[in-house]
């Protein structure tokens, strides 16, 4: 039997075709389908919520759109994260802002929050390494369910934040659980635990 050749798609393609749809992002070419449950739209939906309240009460000038990609430029990859923190004052540098809802440069963004689904090896790895290329200053994974592998969040596997802080162009990473306080380099006056996350 001969398996028939994934058909690969560029990355304006996929805007073109996809940029409006929250269901697709882009990897390598590949379309690859978002299928989020009820509860990873809560917990990301609470996420963005307890984050908006930093941004107000520290008047700063980022804002969280309702729908954004990241196209990565020089490939066919354009991710459609759970959560981002857009900086206002950069995107005069974008040339795609005025026109859709994409950003290029990892200057406008402060930080990703990605909820971890049954693709969770795309968010643990390659998020990590693309994220770190875009010089992006936090990333935070998510894992609602505890589903990541071992070497990522650790044995017996539960749920866990894996906060990434960018030192130079790779990743710091700290684990967070139960009722440890979340700590983060954007919003360092945030008090949120783990668990407040998980229990939504």
């Amino acid at each position: 039997m001969v398996q028939s050749a994934l058909k690969l798609i560029t990355v304006n393609e996929f805007i073109t075709q996809y940029g409006d749809s929250d269901n697709y992002e882009l990897i390598d070419g590949e379309l690859i389908e978002m299928e989020p449950t009820g509860p990873h739209e809560q917990v990301s939906s609470f996420i963005g919520r307890k984050l908006n309240v930093e941004i107000d009460r520290q008047d700063l000038s980022y804002f969280i759109p309702h729908r954004c990609l990241i196209k990565l430029l020089g490939t066919d990859t354009a991710f459609r994260p759970d959560v981002i923190v857009l900086d206002q004052t950069q995107l005069i540098n974008e040339p795609l802002w005025q026109q859709e809802p994409v950003i290029t440069s990892g200057k406008s963004i402060k930080l990703i929050a990605e909820v971890v689904s049954t693709n969770w090896q795309n968010d643990y790895a390659r998020k990590v390494e693309d994220y770190a290329l875009l010089g992006i200053p936090e990333y935070w994974i998510v894992d609602y369910l505890g589903i990541g592998g071992r070497e990522y969040i650790g044995k017996p596997k539960q749920p866990t934040i894996t906060i990434c802080t960018l030192v130079e162009d790779e990743y710091e990473k700290r684990l967070f659980q139960n009722n440890d306080p979340l700590v983060s380099s954007i919003f360092p006056n945030l008090q949120l635990t783990a668990k407040q996350v998980f229990t939504v």
